[in-house]
């Protein structure tokens, strides 16, 4: 029974550590480098990440700034960024991509938020989906007799409550990205 807490616990927290790096990429109306994380470079043929290709920067709160080791790999990153969808239009002078970050409207604050509720529910669900897998493994355990009926509800409570946890943790940094995505 302690396998199956201790399993269900591991799975929380990856889950946990996912939805932390989703909602890293989610853009707020500053700059942050993790909003490049996942796009890739083709450099020479390979699919290299943007830090494989140069020294990034944040030197104030509405500007990323790339500085590629090689010049010629400039027009490379700018297709990559273009093509990533994540709304902001490079520029360079031909040493450094810049990236200015645009004010968000208010309209698009919401729009944000939405998709931060909606990641935050998509974790609620796998967590959720973790209760029902732990709370079957336990189940099975009774039925061959590994565990006793009163274990087995006393399991199923423990794994109730990790449950709730990992969904106030979710809420919680649900709310937290929210405010920051809503922040001027």
């Amino acid at each position: 029974m302690e396998d199956v807490i201790k399993e269900l616990k591991n799975h929380i927290e990856r889950t946990l550590g996912d939805m932390q790096q989703d909602l890293a990429k989610i853009r707020t109306g500053r700059a942050n480098l993790s909003i490049l994380d996942g796009i890739k470079v083709d450099y020479y043929g390979t699919p290299t990440p943007l830090s494989g290709v140069g020294t990034l920067n944040v030197p104030d709160a509405r500007l990323i700034t790339i500085k590629p080791w090689d010049r010629s790999v400039i027009p490379a990153i700018e297709k990559a960024i273009n093509e990533s969808g994540i709304g902001i239009h490079p520029s360079n002078d031909g040493e450094t991509v810049r990236l200015p970050i645009p004010q968000l409207t208010e309209e698009r604050r919401r729009e944000i938020a939405k998709q931060v509720k909606g990641k935050g529910e998509d974790h609620k669900i796998a967590i959720r989906n973790l209760r029902r897998d732990a709370n079957e493994k336990l189940k099975g355990m009774e039925k061959d007799k590994q565990i006793s009926a009163d274990d087995h509800k006393r399991g199923q409570e423990r794994v109730q409550k990790e449950t709730d946890a990992g969904i106030a943790r979710v809420d919680q940094m649900v709310a937290r990205k929210e405010k920051e995505v809503m922040e001027v």
